[in-house]
């Protein structure tokens, strides 16, 4: 079997145009970034047509085994542009963090992919960068504003922003700056977040535009005073700066998958700190050129649908159609207790005590939020006939079909059944509600995702996270919906509890808010928002020829 990378570079894409014109666009509508890139216009959005129907794809508990999340999104997409569906695929950036460490880029599989492959997983249109630098402007106008005489009596040690950059680098995690004396600034304690986890990722994506843009910016906290006062980037004159660092990344790119169905890639938010979805933007253009549009949310049901539906549907006003919960026999063994190396034989056993995991986050999806979903299976050759059948069957008893998908071998024509099967649920009615209000208590809301979608029973909450709650309270944060950042591996906040794990209790370790993104962050257990590199990166093996071919990328 070719390389993923292999397979792309051998594609015959269509020029940029041709794929805007299937979905409308018109050459007006578009900015180029070559022949096979483009810019979508913030204008699309305001079309006066009536808008698609949103298809959530998510997986179950991720494990080392992979579910193929992206690889089934591209591959539903191109199933139903193959039924003859007027169909848009949006998907997230890659980071170049997991590209060059251990996760490798997002941009599909096999013969699922978007393309072009090396594009969207480097440097694409610059958006990354874009966010980076509006990020890294506001430290440094922070830091200034500090020792140009420090006007607004911020206290050092109550600075809560970060610079970043989107590399995987655990030395810049802590860090001690300003030093040298005199000129060189006021010495203090800092870090280094991946630019994924900067809020100002998540308020590009949250934003329906370039003025909500700026608003979000300004209502940034980046520290307190000594009289333990919020200081905003507004309040350091920093947000239209920002903003005008980020003109062009606000909008959307345009590109297209192996089969040529319209892309649009957008956005990156870390899926445990911020919500996880590609931007509000992408969905609502989307939304606007094609009758049917499939996107997914970042790690599991638990996180990444979660925050998809409780955070962006709320604040976006959208409603999904119908839902794809992406599972393999290799992951539900793997949450039955097998290691890796057991997986290529078939133990029916072992799906059976992990299969839990699969039917709880159905269970969700179907009771809890009240849409109706299918379970995709990606099949792999090791795959029995007897495993499979154990899924159908298991499906089959909570009124869910599980359809077989080989869009990784076979491209859209491996998800012709899945799309059949994403039609027949888009017409059916259903009563969408949230997992909670967002006029209860923050307690509450974190209540109700612990009991409601984890299984637990309770929350515990260290003396910090109490105080930081009755603060945020205070200062008018109660109304805000909640992210959740706790482990992606388990439905619990100990990573070692695979399946579906019952009575136990999340506890809380601390609790913030991003203000400009609109959400608090409840942290669990020990959330890394700068990861570090393995001991052999995937950077070691990505190479570049005299010809500019560039090899080892997946």
């Amino acid at each position: 079997m070719k390389s993923d990378i292999e397979i792309a570079q051998e594609a015959r894409a269509e020029h940029i145009l041709s794929i805007a014109n299937k979905v409308g666009l018109t050459e007006e509508e578009i900015e180029y970034y070559g022949k096979y890139k483009a810019k979508i216009d913030l204008s699309v959005m305001e079309r006066k047509k009536e808008n698609g129907k949103l298809i959530l794809v998510t997986a179950i508990t991720p494990t080392p085994a992979g579910e193929g999340k992206t690889t089934t999104t591209i591959g539903l997409a191109d199933g139903l542009s193959r039924m003859g569906k007027k169909t848009v695929v949006a998907l997230r950036e890659p980071s170049l963090g997991p590209v060059f460490g251990v996760k490798g880029g997002a941009a599909g599989g096999g013969y699922a992919q978007v393309i072009p492959m090396e594009d969207i997983n480097l440097h694409f249109t610059g958006d990354f960068h874009a966010v980076g630098a509006a990020n890294n402007l506001l430290a440094a106008m922070l830091d200034n504003h500090i020792f140009q005489g420090n006007e607004l009596n911020i206290d050092p040690v109550q600075i809560t922003w970060k610079r970043c950059v989107d590399m995987n680098d655990r030395q810049l995690r802590f860090i001690e700056d300003g030093l040298g004396g005199g000129k060189n600034g006021v010495p203090r304690k800092d870090g280094y977040d991946i630019t994924v986890a900067s809020e100002i990722m998540a308020v590009l994506c949250l934003a329906t535009s370039l003025s909500d843009l700026k608003e979000r910016l300004s209502r940034i906290i980046v520290g307190y005073t000594y009289e333990k006062k919020p200081v905003t980037a507004g309040d350091l004159k920093a947000a239209g700066a920002m903003a005008a660092l980020l003109k062009d990344a606000i909008k959307p790119n345009l590109v297209q998958t192996l089969e040529g169905t319209p892309a649009i890639v957008h956005g990156g938010p870390f899926a445990n700190i911020a919500h996880g979805c590609n931007s509000v933007i992408a969905t609502k253009t989307a939304l606007k050129l094609g009758d049917y549009v499939v996107t997914e949310a970042g790690f599991g049901a638990d996180l990444g649908a979660e925050k998809f539906l409780d955070i962006k549907c709320r604040a976006a006003g959208l409603k999904p159609a119908a839902v794809v919960i992406v599972a393999t026999v290799r992951a539900l063994k793997m949450h039955g207790g097998l290691s890796k190396g057991e997986l290529a034989t078939e133990n029916l056993q072992a799906l059976e005590r992990g299969l839990p995991n699969l039917l709880r986050h159905v269970s969700n999806i179907k009771n809890v939020y009240g849409l109706p979903a299918v379970v995709a299976v990606n099949r792999f050759p090791a795959d029995t006939d007897a495993e499979i059948a154990l899924v159908i069957e298991k499906c089959r008893a909570l009124g869910v079909k599980a359809v077989l998908s080989t869009v990784w071998a076979e491209g859209g024509k491996g998800g012709m059944e899945l799309a059949e099967e994403v039609v027949r649920l888009a017409q059916e009615e259903s009563a969408f509600r949230y997992c909670y209000n967002s006029d209860v208590p923050l307690k509450d809301k974190i209540l109700a995702l612990t009991t409601k979608i984890y299984g637990g029973d309770g929350v515990l909450y260290t003396a910090e996270a109490e105080e930081q709650i009755e603060k945020l309270t205070a200062l008018g944060f109660g109304d805000l919906p909640v992210c959740m950042a706790k482990t992606q591996y388990s439905f619990s906040d100990d990573a070692s509890k695979l399946g579906a794990p019952e009575h136990f209790e999340i506890t809380v370790r601390s609790v913030k808010v991003s203000a400009g993104a609109g959400f608090v962050v409840v942290l669990t257990g020990n959330i890394l928002t700068m990861p570090g590199l393995p001991k052999d990166p995937a950077a070691c093996h990505i190479d570049i020829d005299g010809n500019g071919k560039i090899t080892g990328l997946f």
